[in-house]
């Protein structure tokens, strides 16, 4: 028959036991609950850019050199003047946050679902910034000004053929997080450039695909 003091040691443990399991499956509830906090916080500060409808307002788009242009909803504009070439689209926020423009790159040759993204260090850095409101209508504009630049070129024999222009636009959460490509394009029609979109990449969390 065990003695007391093996009964009191062995109920010790098992209290222990009991408490170390019902510390961990609490830790591990908290644990999660945090995550899941985190997601919905991170969801509802997440934009999602597209180009605007063709019933929004126009945008009236101006350049730092005095260059101005009036883009109609759901189009795009595409020029080449004074040895410049000048870009722009008009934008619509469908997602819940503040959209936060970046960058942007130019993307040339073949596409298809295989090709991804542009590499982050051939976006060009906007000179100001420039926000699309959730829910609401903004702009993306962005110029070449540099005959030596790589991208001079390609784009000014674009624009003069009349074909299509695809840039892949950098932007994000108002927070600086949740940095987002979507690879737009600008298609030529008879009277100016129409604007769609293609593909969206996450890249500060995981993709979907």
């Amino acid at each position: 028959m065990a003695d007391m003091a093996t009964v009191a040691t062995l109920a010790t443990a098992g209290g222990t036991l009991v408490l170390a399991v019902a510390t961990f499956a609490s830790v591990r509830s908290a644990n999660r609950a945090a995550r899941t906090a985190e997601r919905a916080l991170q969801a509802g500060l997440r934009p999602v850019l597209v180009p605007s409808r063709f019933q929004d307002p126009p945008e009236k788009i101006g350049w730092m050199d005095n260059h101005w242009a009036k883009v109609e909803g759901g189009r795009g504009y595409a020029a080449v003047e004074n040895d410049n070439v000048y870009l722009a689209m008009p934008l619509r926020n469908v997602g819940p946050g503040i959209a936060v423009l970046h960058g942007w790159a130019p993307v040339y040759g073949e596409i298809n679902a295989a090709r991804s993204h542009s590499e982050l260090d051939s976006f060009h850095r906007l000179s100001r910034d420039l926000y699309v409101p959730p829910s609401d209508t903004g702009f993306w504009q962005g110029a070449v000004r540099e005959s030596e630049d790589p991208d001079f070129d390609p784009l000014v024999n674009l624009i003069k053929n009349r074909e299509p222009i695809r840039v892949d636009i950098l932007y994000g959460d108002h927070e600086g997080g949740q940095r987002t490509i979507t690879r737009f394009s600008l298609n030529p029609y008879p009277d100016g450039w129409l604007a769609s979109a293609g593909r969206h990449w996450n890249l500060d969390r995981p993709d979907p695909r």
